[in-house]
């Protein structure tokens, strides 16, 4: 439920015309101090608005509702705006809602009694706008106490850049605090458990630069009076400068000053007693051109060299192609050589095949036959072989002589394997046997199960078949024969 505590129509007397910068546009309350179990709403529309009414109707309770939402809660003094004592009130009291005192005649003490209780939560919202950037900032913090007796709430703060409000954002979210934290987190919002990242946040929001605008806002948004004005004005609304800094940077600064005219007459002096070498930079000069000269000879060595060397280069090429030329006419003679012994290694040919040459040929083809086509294969079956007997569990073949004592071991497990699976043979039989008996049991049963259902005796089956087949021999009705039955 949300009261509204005073008509918008009523406060929006002023012209339409927007006003610049962010502007309270609503505040809204619930369960703080004595505004109790309902929203209540204090619309501004982002105007000046004059906040009137009895003495404990609760205009100070709004003002600090405006001064917690923006100002650290060790900061501010509640109450301040109704000349009341700082203790009189804490966050503590707004959020129990103590309204009134007890005295307890046995201890002679007094508590406070308050409206509510640690089942409850207190929520304080306000909605600035700038309608310049068409901007809207919300606001607010969530409280519940821990004791009723002692100690501050626990309390959370919420920045968004959406317009909230306490029944849609803050209600029907359950029994626990964490789920309002969650449908805070869908709605957008940023949360935080500590002031100063709140603060950082909303002053960012709201175009504040500076804490110092807070500042002067805690100290007027709730004064009655100024003592000295110039007090006021020195402690609270200017930058503090630090004079004594500026002085020394000054001092500072005419301490450069001096050194620099100190430098320019040194130089000075200086040009004044390096006016006899300008002599002896004429001779540097001249020394410089015969330099010069030396260093362009220098660079031309390297071409010198090069002609000499390509001199060289053409000399030693001669001498080399007369030695290709010689290297030619050996080769010419060699390869004549060559063809000598190829014709004698062709008469040796003949001579090895008419004494049996073509058997050492076939004996090499045999070879290569062999190395090319039977090796793999036998290879192959030796791989497999070894392949068995492991999966035998018996030990692999590397070299020649272990394959009989393996063929051994290897019949021998043929042996013990025949013998299990005669074993197993036979015992297959007997099972076979007995799973006839027993089924030939089970279809007896059946049988006599399917004769029981089918009569009203309990004469056994093979009785009942030998009346009817002596009834049929007689050729006598059966239904006049005496039954257990009749």
């Amino acid at each position: 439920m949300t009261d509204q505590l005073f008509d918008p129509d009523v406060i929006a007397t002023a012209d339409a015309e927007a006003l610049p910068g962010s502007r309270l546009h609503r505040l809204e309350v619930y369960n703080w101090g004595t505004f109790d179990q309902k929203v209540w709403t204090f619309d501004v529309g982002g105007r000046n608005a004059l906040l009137t009414g009895d003495i404990g109707s609760g205009k100070s309770t709004l003002v600090d509702a405006v001064t917690t939402l923006l100002l650290p809660a060790n900061r501010i003094a509640y109450n301040k705006a109704a000349g009341a004592d700082a203790r009189e009130r804490d966050l503590r009291s707004y959020v129990l809602g103590h309204y009134k005192s007890e005295r307890n005649e046995t201890t002679g003490t007094s508590r406070p009694v308050g409206l509510r209780d640690t089942r409850h939560y207190s929520v304080i919202l306000g909605v600035f706008t700038n309608v310049g950037y068409g901007d809207t900032v919300t606001l607010a913090q969530v409280f519940r106490a821990r004791d009723v007796n002692q100690g501050q709430p626990d309390r959370f703060y919420v920045v968004a850049e959406s317009d909230l409000s306490i029944a849609k954002d803050f209600s029907d979210f359950g029994d626990e605090i964490a789920g309002l934290r969650r449908k805070l987190r869908e709605r957008g919002a940023r949360l935080y458990d500590s002031f100063p990242d709140y603060g950082r946040d909303f002053r960012r929001q709201l175009g504040i630069e500076s804490e110092q605008a807070m500042e002067l806002f805690h100290q007027t948004v709730s004064m009655k009076a100024v003592d000295n004005l110039n007090d006021f004005v020195r402690s609270h609304m200017l930058e503090p400068f630090e004079t004594r800094d500026r002085i020394d940077a000054l001092v500072g600064h005419f301490d450069d000053l001096t050194k620099a005219y100190e430098a320019v007459l040194r130089a000075r002096a200086q040009l004044e007693l390096l006016t006899p070498l300008v002599t002896d930079l004429d001779a540097h000069e001249g020394f410089g051109s015969a330099i010069d000269l030396l260093e362009r000879q220098s660079r031309a060595l390297p071409f010198l060299f090069a002609q000499r060397t390509k001199t060289l280069i053409k000399a030693e090429l001669a001498m080399l192609v007369a030695t290709i030329d010689e290297l030619d006419v050996k080769i010419g003679e060699a390869e004549g050589r060559l063809r000598d012994l190829r014709g004698v290694e062709a008469e040796l040919g003949l001579q090895i095949a008419g004494c049996g040459g073509d058997r050492m040929a076939a004996l090499e083809e045999a070879r290569r036959r062999l190395e090319s086509e039977d090796l793999p294969s036998r290879k192959n079956r030796l791989n497999r072989f070894n392949e068995l007997l492991r999966e035998a569990g018996l030990d692999e073949v590397t070299v020649a002589e272990q394959f009989s004592a393996v063929r051994q071991r290897a019949d021998t497990r043929e042996l013990e394997l025949k013998t299990r699976v005669t074993e197993l043979d036979n015992d297959l039989t007997e099972r076979r046997h007995q799973h006839r008996q027993l089924r030939d049991d089970a279809q007896s049963v059946n049988d006599e199960l399917q004769s029981l259902q089918a009569r009203h005796s309990n004469l056994p089956r093979r009785s009942l078949e030998l009346r009817d087949q002596l009834c049929s021999d007689l050729k006598i009705d059966s239904a006049e024969v005496p039954s257990p039955e009749n």
